[in-house]
């Protein structure tokens, strides 16, 4: 079943709440917008600062609530799912473009910033941005996820490294990726073991790439059938052991993993 979007839309990014309803990023309408799918109602949230026109990944809260990245407007922003209301966090970094987003074990999100060098996190209290600078000036941090032991762990787009923070010590460690310098890895999940799966962007066909996070090794190598083009976003579903993609090919992806 297909739902229409008004024209210019751009839905970027969706996710589902436990009462099915359907939520999604019109990221060249500025705004985020909720749709019922038994109905085909969409109610829209309109973005509060006209600066804030490309909402870009969401990710839900502890408390019905959303949080999601504004690429090229630069800011953090929080939506209640309740009220409505959206709060926008601007970024001490100018041009900062906050890309992916989670949420770590104490519900606090973090973002990539694929502008620069840094991470960033925000007190989901104060709603204060905090930014960490990573080790390497020619870093550019895409898609990030996060383990059971709390270690945020991102992708390098720029020059193909997976890298890990460690936000208790500070630590930064990264290994670069089977495909070098010219991987591009970009969508990234985080599985029920602590495994890292990324994905090769810059070969044709794009790779399926594993990573033990316990023994710091890559494993299972996998093409993606249809080429891929770009698989930009991923998600774990842990009661099939499944990884879920969509592709710049035009397809859906599922990976089972062992």
């Amino acid at each position: 079943h297909q739902f229409k979007l008004d024209p210019g839309t751009g839905p970027h990014n969706l996710i589902v709440d436990k009462e099915g309803q359907v939520w999604y990023a019109g990221n060249r309408a500025a705004h985020i917008g909720k749709l019922d799918p038994s109905t085909g109602k969409i109610i829209k949230y309109p973005m509060p600062d006209q600066k804030a026109f490309d909402p870009h990944t969401l990710e839900f809260g502890l408390n019905r609530d959303i949080w999601f990245t504004v690429q090229q407007g630069n800011f953090v922003g929080h939506l209640d799912m309740g009220t409505g209301k959206i709060q926008l966090m601007p970024l001490p970094t100018p041009r900062a473009r906050p890309y992916g987003i989670v949420l770590d074990r104490t519900h606090s999100p973090w973002f990539t910033e694929f502008g620069t060098n840094k991470l960033g996190t925000v007190d989901p209290e104060t709603k204060t941005v905090r930014e960490i600078t990573l080790s390497r000036k020619e870093t550019r941090p895409r898609r990030l996820g996060v383990t059971s032991d709390g270690i945020i762990w991102y992708v390098d787009y720029a020059e193909g490294y997976l890298g890990s923070y460690n936000a208790k010590t500070g630590d930064i460690q990264e290994w670069l990726a089977p495909g070098g310098s010219h991987a591009k890895p970009y969508g990234m999940t985080v599985d029920d073991r602590d495994r890292v799966w990324l994905v090769e962007t810059g070969s044709h066909p794009n790779r399926l790439v594993g990573f033990d996070t316990r023994k710091h090794t890559f494993m299972s190598l996998t093409d993606i059938p249809s080429g891929g083009g770009s698989v930009r976003h991923m998600v774990y579903h842990q009661p099939t052991k499944a990884i879920w993609f969509g592709t710049d090919a035009n397809t859906i992806g599922r990976a089972k993993i062992p």
